[in-house]
């Protein structure tokens, strides 16, 4: 009797754990597990931030569309600390989400030092380039596209006079700035130019889009009729601030922001936007994994292989877009070189 009360017993536990791990793999699978889903670590401003994040969740949308991958994706919070950032990996690493991916540049220490950890996930991280033998580095030549909003910023001003907002006076946040710059100044060296940032170095950068409406209005009062936001959600502020000056223009960045569902009421405003295909790097290392052949190393996203383009939606640029694609061109051809930092 004792021995078929042990017998029983064991039977139960038996299909009990089966049950468990059968729930545990329904989750899962739900949820995006592991091989079968992308975990995103989001940058501040979260998935509706209307531009760099945003980029990224379609490129996970994408992956859910066509290859059934699920997904799960946390949101950074301002003024984080590394180890805040590292527990958001780990979290998504233990989870089972394969690939983990870090979008923005903030997260490249925090990846390098999650991935060594668990060597059979494969991390990404957008705009950073992080060793590590299970690591994708995405990185996009944003200075290129820049370049090409300086030429329609310079043709479309009716002031001569532009302005260029970025959230952090950091390297990233400079590349849109010189390459801007640069294209205004090639395009017409009348025009003058105020490149200004929200924050020295504190990631509120790119959530602040009070400070961002402030500082446009104070451009627009000096006679500024074209504003480019290189500030992530803080664009938004910007954008609103330029949609209420008659024949003023605001310039968005990294997604179509003319396209954006939350600023549709302030589209009219949107001359064009410099996109960062943010979706197609994130795409391609969800793929890859699915694939079992996942990206590892530094993958480049250049103006030549369309990864950030200006868009043309609303029809604003249309009568200059011939003179764009010519510059486009040159900077394909390598006759016209974009620098990546401002001139001093």
């Amino acid at each position: 009797m004792r021995r078929v009360t042990k017998i029983a017993a064991a039977s139960v536990a038996t299909a009990a754990l089966a049950f468990t791990a059968t729930a545990c793999g329904e989750s899962s699978t739900e949820s995006g597990g592991k091989n079968k889903g992308v975990g995103l670590a989001f940058d501040v401003g979260g998935r509706d931030d209307h531009s760099f994040n945003e980029a990224a969740a379609r490129g996970a949308d994408k992956a859910k569309k066509e290859l059934g991958v699920g997904s799960k994706m946390l949101t950074a919070k301002n003024n984080e600390t590394e180890a805040d950032r590292e527990q958001r990996l780990t979290s998504l690493a233990e989870a089972g989400y394969n690939p983990v991916i870090g979008v923005g540049f903030t997260y490249g220490k925090s990846i390098s030092k999650v991935a060594k950890d668990f060597p059979d996930t494969t991390f990404a991280v957008v705009d950073s380039v992080s060793p590590g033998k299970n690591v994708d580095s995405i990185v996009f030549s944003e200075h290129e596209g820049s370049y090409l909003a300086g030429v329609a910023a310079a043709l479309k001003t009716k002031t001569g006079k532009v302005g260029f907002i970025g959230g952090v006076n950091n390297a990233l946040i400079q590349k849109f700035q010189a390459g801007f710059e640069q294209g205004i100044r090639e395009t017409d060296k009348k025009v003058k130019i105020s490149s200004e940032y929200l924050y020295a170095n504190n990631d509120k950068g790119f959530n602040d889009p009070a400070a961002a409406k402030e500082k446009a209005k104070g451009m627009l009062d000096r006679g500024i009729d074209v504003v480019y936001s290189a500030a992530g959600q803080s664009g938004a502020g910007s954008i609103e601030a330029v949609s209420g000056k008659k024949g003023a223009w605001a310039i968005g960045v990294d997604s179509d922001q003319y396209q954006q569902p939350g600023l549709a009421k302030y589209k009219d405003a949107i001359l064009t936007s410099v996109v960062k295909n943010v979706d197609v790097g994130v795409y391609d290392v969800v793929k890859s994994v699915k694939d079992g052949k996942p990206l590892t190393g530094t993958h480049a996203y250049p103006l030549d292989k369309d990864g950030v383009r200006l868009a043309t939606s609303g029809g604003y640029i249309d009568d200059i877009k011939p003179k764009i694609d010519a510059a486009k061109k040159k900077i394909i051809d390598g006759d016209i070189k974009v620098e990546d930092s401002p001139e001093k």
